[in-house]
């Protein structure tokens, strides 16, 4: 392996065809599903949104489910429900995609940058203490990859300081915090069905709750802030008669969207076991490779594993992480970089925010490489994602 020539250098790459980092799993079922509603009489705001909300609450545990045209919508009402607004701080990860801190900006407030654990690579507790103000208002964690962040602490701290916690969960429906599903832990947990996680609704995402006052703000806030509850309007004129009582937006989702997530979900939990026995595959066949550090996993919780890190130790290799990412997508292996910190962002450079706040953050992006991993990849997918780190990894090895 170590005397192949690579594909960047003119070599035969591992595969012929490229492997995506992440794509949805569709099949005839989901299909039909969606036929099924563009045959019906609601194309929206209709039955199947109900009936997908019903069956996620039922998933994750939760009392409450609001589905969203995506999951920045969803977090964006999450953070409204939460009542963030001018001023308040709100702490959250810099590991995570900007809408993870985008949607305190919506409502007035400013992220808080914490930096992560150098293990899980999830928002550190011990930092989360440090960093309250009198202005923090809520925490949002991020489950990164799919692994639960430390939820027992994060909520210790929540309580004690009187703060909302909102999880991003976009990585994570299906995983296990100490037996308990991530949707039935937090005062809120958002999660996303874009097409490159676990289950897809085309875009989407939704939130799960037990405090029946966030659910009613979140049903509202989707819809313009308009209501038709009789036991919430000011005044009433008539059975047509709807009130807007504050500014919401139009976030509502499509019964076409939610009948291919009612599909998807019966699939899920078969969805996640072959994304843990892909990534068994990738742990047991990169373990002798001396050159990268594999995603560590707490005994205690149970990742749903969107995505699969290495983290690369360039002080044994002789090229950066630009050259190996390249190199490996010669091999047409779809690797990815998951994520710039959030701050290092050009608009949020903008506004004050500067490098080295989170410094192990910061170290992890220059070495984290993303591998391929979705439901619909065969065992020889991963062999060849396998093959194609070695051989890199061997070529640029100090030996």
């Amino acid at each position: 392996m170590s005397e192949s020539k690579l594909a960047i250098h003119g070599g035969t790459p591992v595969r012929n065809d490229y492997l995506p980092y992440g794509k949805q799993v569709i099949d005839e079922d989901d299909i039909q599903s969606v036929v099924k509603v563009l045959s019906s009489d609601f194309l929206t705001t209709g039955p199947a949104i109900k009936q997908f909300e019903s069956e996620i609450a039922k998933f994750t545990g939760a009392k409450y489910a609001v589905a969203f045209s995506s999951g920045t919508a969803a977090l964006h009402g999450a953070c409204f429900a939460a009542g963030i607004s001018e001023g308040d701080e709100v702490i959250t990860s810099p590991m995570t995609f900007a809408a993870s801190a985008n949607c305190v900006l919506y409502q007035g407030g400013k992220p808080v940058f914490v930096d992560i654990d150098p293990l899980t690579y999830n928002i550190d507790p011990k930092l989360i203490k440090e960093n309250i103000t009198e202005k923090t208002k809520a925490i949002i964690p991020v489950h990164f990859t799919g692994q639960p962040a430390e939820l027992d602490e994060i909520l210790k701290i929540a309580r004690e300081e009187n703060l909302i916690v909102i999880e991003d969960a976009a990585h994570a429906i299906g995983a296990t915090y100490k037996n308990k599903r991530i949707g039935s832990i937090g005062d809120m947990t958002m999660f996303s069905f874009h097409p490159v996680k676990h289950i897809t609704t085309g875009e989407g995402g939704i939130i799960t709750t037990n405090q029946e006052k966030y659910y009613e703000k979140l049903l509202q806030f989707r819809t313009h802030g308009i209501t038709r509850d009789p036991w919430l309007l000011k005044k009433n004129h008539g059975p047509w008669y709807y009130e807007m009582q504050f500014l919401g937006f139009n976030y509502r989702i499509t019964d076409i969207q939610a009948s291919l997530g009612i599909s998807q979900l019966k699939k899920l939990e078969s969805f996640i076991e072959k994304r843990k026995q892909l990534a068994e595959i990738y742990s047991k066949e990169l373990s002798t490779l001396q050159e990268v550090i594999l995603p560590h996993q707490l005994s205690y919780v149970d990742s749903s594993w969107h995505l699969y890190v290495l983290k690369f130790q360039l002080t044994k290799l002789t090229t950066n992480r630009k050259d190996i990412f390249q190199a490996l997508l010669k091999e047409n292996i779809g690797v990815n970089v998951h994520y710039l910190p959030v701050y290092l962002h050009p608009y949020y450079e903008s506004m004050g925010y500067e490098k080295g706040i989170c410094p192990i953050a910061e170290s992890c992006y220059e070495e984290f490489i993303t591998l391929p991993l979705f439901a619909g990849m065969e065992n020889r997918d991963v062999m060849d994602v396998v093959n194609a780190v070695k051989k890199v990894v061997n070529y640029y090895s100090i030996k």
